[in-house]
């Protein structure tokens, strides 16, 4: 068991110097040599765990969405909170909120870094999925929702919100423009989810203002919705 431990301790050694590396030097100039020297290892060593570097790259990314997801999936076991309440919380959860995150998605929205981008989004698309469908699911059981299909809305729904309001896609569109792509998501997705107009209004918008994205608009006094 002693030898099991260390060699757990050393694989999380690798991903620490990968996830420091990736998000300083982005993961196209980052070679595995860099790694080797970050850890102190020998080849032989990292090899044992990852195959190449696009396997770190795979432990660097399930590794951060791990940690997001099972952050997520606390807020949603908290019955005493209100269903919406939750579902904000819970996305809002999905922000990767430290310095090494932040360099890390901004490595990932470069072009030369699609692969990275690609796995992230996919990752992320298909743990938080089946969390918010349970929170449609008991949002239908308390009448709040009603919708026959919760996991292909909440599918259809992450899919369309994850290009959409993608960085790459809306950081050069101006503050009326994206409060008017907000209004058209919120607006078709209370038709999807078979809910109240204006009742999804206040839970995705304090989402988006807690986005990195709305930030500038915010300093200024441009808060979408506002």
């Amino acid at each position: 068991m002693r030898v099991v431990k260390e060699a757990e301790e050393r694989k999380q050694e690798i991903l620490d110097a990968a996830e420091m590396l990736f998000g300083t030097k982005g993961f196209d100039n980052t070679s595995t040599g860099d790694i080797l020297d970050a850890v102190g290892i020998a080849r032989g060593t990292l090899y044992y765990h990852f195959k190449s570097k696009e396997e770190i790259l795979d432990g660097v990314i399930q590794r951060m969405t791990n940690r997001l997801m099972e952050d997520a999936k606390a807020i949603v076991r908290k019955k005493e909170l209100p269903v919406l309440e939750r579902l904000t919380k819970a996305i809002m959860a999905l922000n990767v909120q430290s310095k090494i995150g932040y360099e890390v998605l901004e490595q990932v929205h470069r072009p030369q870094n699609a692969l990275m981008h690609q796995k992230m989004q996919t990752t992320l698309l298909s743990g938080i999925t089946p969390v918010i469908t349970e929170l449609v699911e008991e949002g239908t059981e308390q009448g709040i929702c009603h919708t026959q299909y919760p996991e292909s809305v909440v599918e259809m729904t992450m899919l369309y919100a994850n290009t959409a309001f993608d960085e790459l896609n809306i950081v050069d569109l101006g503050p009326e423009q994206r409060e008017r792509k907000i209004a058209g998501f919120i607006y078709n997705m209370e038709r999807l989810l078979g809910m109240e107009e204006g009742s999804l209004q206040e839970t995705i918008m304090e989402i988006f203002r807690g986005s990195r994205l709305f930030a500038d608009d915010c300093l200024r006094g441009e808060s979408p919705g506002e």
